[in-house]
């Protein structure tokens, strides 16, 4: 169950039509997992500064039970993210950060339980 969040200086207007969802696909491709239990939450307009710069910048968040929690992992992650990214945001890779975060079945409540549970 991935969970997925764009905070970018971007303003709503310059974030591409649809990108939520290009981005729910990218992100079951990336990782390995169901598209439908992708969640996707997209801030634009945020006050971001990267490497001393206000210039447009992204910072990617992903969370994830079973697929973040490795070097290995996440440098392959790593690659398919910033293709993802630099495409659809017209960004360079030098405005674009992305964290990883692995997550336990029981970090995520779901239908008034736990994913541990399910």
């Amino acid at each position: 169950m991935p969970f997925i969040e764009l905070e970018t200086n971007l303003p709503a207007s310059r974030i591409p039509a649809g990108l939520e969802k290009r981005l729910c696909a990218a992100t079951a491709a990336i990782l390995d997992k169901p598209e439908d239990r992708v969640s996707i939450t997209l801030r634009p307009g945020m006050t971001l500064l990267m490497n001393g710069s206000t210039e447009p910048c992204v910072q990617l968040l992903v969370s994830s039970i079973g697929v973040v929690g490795t070097a290995e992992q996440n440098r392959s992650h790593s690659s398919g993210f910033f293709e993802f990214l630099t495409k659809e945001l017209a960004l360079d890779q030098d405005r674009i950060i992305i964290r990883f975060f692995p997550l336990e079945p029981w970090q995520i409540g779901k239908k008034g339980t736990v994913m541990t549970f399910l």
